[in-house]
């Protein structure tokens, strides 16, 4: 799947984009568990998409990074479109 083909609140989502920024890390509890997530910009050759990282994630990839979801979703925030890998999907990480 490409960027442009995105939409918000869908399931099932494969995309391989390329990292090319990060916002600020934040820490959350919820549940009575802390975790951590960041906000980073991918792109791919049709758009840029937000991409949000969890806990591991967060250290796991760097600018530059190509990365990989399969099975990911989609949400909109503030009216910002964003993908995630999710409990119930993947994120693989390549470095140039």
């Amino acid at each position: 799947m490409k960027v442009k083909d995105i939409k918000p609140k869908q399931r099932k989502i494969d995309v391989e984009l390329t990292i090319k920024d990060f916002g600020d890390e934040r820490s959350f509890s919820k549940f009575g568990t802390s975790g951590r997530v960041i906000t980073a910009l991918g792109f791919d050759d049709t758009g840029k998409i937000c991409v949000t990282l969890w806990n591991e994630d967060v250290d796991r990839v760097k600018i530059g990074d190509k990365i990989k979801i399969t099975n990911g979703y989609s949400s909109e925030f503030q009216g910002i479109l964003q993908i995630t890998s999710g409990k119930l999907g993947k994120l693989e990480v390549f470095r140039p």
